[in-house]
């Protein structure tokens, strides 16, 4: 076995992946299958491309070395290979196939989970790896403490920064209660030493070099529509605009910023030090984080400081907690100036929003209300499904009750197992009112669903952002809820701009009235529709020039 281990090094070092899986395969017998081998033989199939048969291979070679290794502490390579086949495998399946997904796609996992629990609970890499899981399946209390788990048996700073994101989407902390642990975050971030840091330099030129970094400028991704705002409506004379790319993949998006910037950089390959030491070079003056606590952000660069102003803006609505970020956009619906004290940064106030949407390139078109055919009102909720949390939920069951033959239509961009949710709008006996929509490839045919929903209702206390300026742009009016700080309190802000103060709850119960009210009024339903057809392009909404004029206006004013 000893030579053929080594032959095996050898083809795996050649890449010869293909001849790899077809060895093990098919020249050996069941029993010289150790595994070791089949987890070569899985991790072959998906070096060799992830095609999604190459994939379902994986997952059963994984699946099988799992259960023929007698030494848990072998378990670590096949269990996170396991892992991350069943995660690819799991969004796969989401965007290509209109089958509702299920919790029990991942039994295998669960079952090696249980049966090794104890091995899993003291392997940090293996607990947080598992956490791929855990946010395809869990409640968002479970998600929560399991992050907590991971941090407490590593010190994992991204461990703490999710367990911190997730609480977004739950009640339970209020504002400065979130200010004190994101703070936390601030203490763990690396710092690097002076003497091999490039020195912060002032441009000190007649324009002011601006930049943006993020890892969502790709696609459709929402942070794409509120940034094409600034990126097509500046003064070039004024403003040198830099983009920082924290994302492998150029697309078309990137492609088509490019010939509005002063210049792109990709860093997303780069190591911490070197981006700070290209940021600083780059003479910066104002940097603008659009990631925040999200998914791949660059925490590291804002704590060594890259420029002498930097701000959280956009992709992340709430404190950073990090010592280091100096300012945070909102707007005066959104930060009362009494609670300033509870974000770290300090507030820069937006005249009139803290975000403007650049619009679609489809053209608009007035739909009535799709129930005076239908005959049946129709609410929808195109939001993350992890903002649906158990308060929504007995919201909106209270809603469809009241509003005899109602439906629901539910549609998330994120891969996420649905037996929850149908749990618990089971439990209180509106189900059957409830349509989950598969995922969409094409935007433009997510945007066509619109034209099938009367009324849309926000989340809370998460609100929806993008879903709000979606459906008032086509002309749907969207139900939301006041809150209690910045990511609580977008839908007001949203509504207020739009002109549609009226659609703003008090409290649940005043949310539960408003929406009733309106489904149950044909009349004014039509007539706030038609309202937001003829003047919503004028609002603060979709008014870029001014959104943008405002923006940098306030940056200059800042800078001087």
């Amino acid at each position: 076995m000893e030579t053929k281990s080594t032959n095996f090094l050898k083809l795996l070092k050649e890449k010869k992946y293909s001849l790899i899986v077809s060895i093990i395969e098919n020249e050996l017998e069941e029993k010289d299958k150790t595994p070791g081998l089949l987890n070569l033989c899985g991790v072959s199939r998906m070096l060799g491309g992830k095609s999604p048969a190459a994939v379902k291979s994986a997952i059963q070679d994984f699946k099988n070395s799992c259960l023929k290794e007698t030494v848990t502490e072998k378990l670590f390579d096949p269990l996170k290979n396991l892992i991350n086949a069943s995660v690819i495998h799991f969004d796969n399946e989401f965007r290509d196939n209109e089958n509702e997904l299920k919790k029990d796609f991942f039994d295998d996992i669960y079952f090696f989970y249980e049966k090794n629990k104890s091995f899993f609970e003291t392997n940090k890499d293996l607990m947080y790896n598992f956490s791929k899981v855990i946010v395809r399946t869990s409640d968002t209390e479970t998600i929560i403490k399991h992050y907590k788990k991971v941090f407490d048996l590593s010190s994992n700073i991204d461990a703490l920064i999710s367990s911190i994101f997730f609480r977004n989407y739950i009640f339970g902390w209020d504002q400065e209660e979130f200010l004190n642990n994101s703070k936390k975050i601030s203490d763990l971030v690396a710092i690097h030493k002076n003497d091999v840091l490039e020195k912060i330099i002032n441009s000190k030129n007649d324009k002011l070099n601006i930049a943006f970094i993020s890892s969502d400028i790709r696609g459709k991704h929402s942070v794409v529509y509120f940034l094409k705002t600034i990126i097509n409506f500046y003064d070039k004379k004024k403003y040198n605009i830099f983009i920082y790319n924290n994302n492998l993949k150029k697309d078309d998006t990137i492609k088509e910023f490019e010939d509005k910037v002063f210049n792109i950089y990709e860093i997303r390959s780069l190591k911490d030090i070197d981006v700070i030491n290209k940021i600083r070079k780059d003479k910066i003056d104002i940097i603008i984080d659009l990631n925040g606590l999200t998914s791949d952000h660059r925490l590291t660069l804002f704590k060594n400081r890259v420029a002498p102003i930097q701000i959280s803006w956009c992709g992340y609505p709430n404190t950073t907690g990090l010592s280091g970020m100096d300012y945070l956009i909102a707007d005066r619906n959104l930060i009362k100036p009494d609670e300033e004290k509870y974000y770290s940064e300090k507030i820069i106030y937006l005249p009139e929003i803290w975000n403007c949407h650049y619009g679609y390139d489809s053209k608009r078109e007035f739909n009535s209300a799709p129930s005076i055919l239908k005959k049946f009102i129709t609410f929808g909720s195109f939001n993350n499904f992890r903002k649906i949390n158990d308060d929504v939920i007995e919201v909106w069951s209270e809603i469809l009750k009241k509003v005899k033959n109602s439906k629901l239509m539910l549609k998330t961009s994120f891969p996420i197992s649905t037996e929850r949710f149908k749990e618990e709008f089971d439990k209180y006996g509106v189900l059957e009112s409830v349509i989950i929509l598969p995922f969409k490839k094409k935007f433009s045919n997510h945007l066509e669903i619109y034209k099938d929903i009367d009324i849309a209702l926000d989340t809370f206390p998460y609100n929806g952002v993008t879903t709000s300026f979606e459906a008032i742009w086509m002309g749907v009016p969207v139900v939301t809820m006041k809150g209690h700080n910045l990511n609580s309190r977008c839908g007001e802000s949203i509504n207020k701009n739009a002109n549609l103060s009226s659609l703003i709850g008090n409290d649940k119960k005043d949310y539960i009235k408003k929406a009733v009210n309106l489904a149950l009024n044909e009349e004014e339903l039509i007539k706030i529709r038609k309202n937001i057809y003829d003047n919503v392009s004028k609002t603060p909404l979709f008014d870029k020039k001014k959104f943008s004029d405002g923006f940098f206006s306030s940056l200059e004013k800042l800078y001087n």
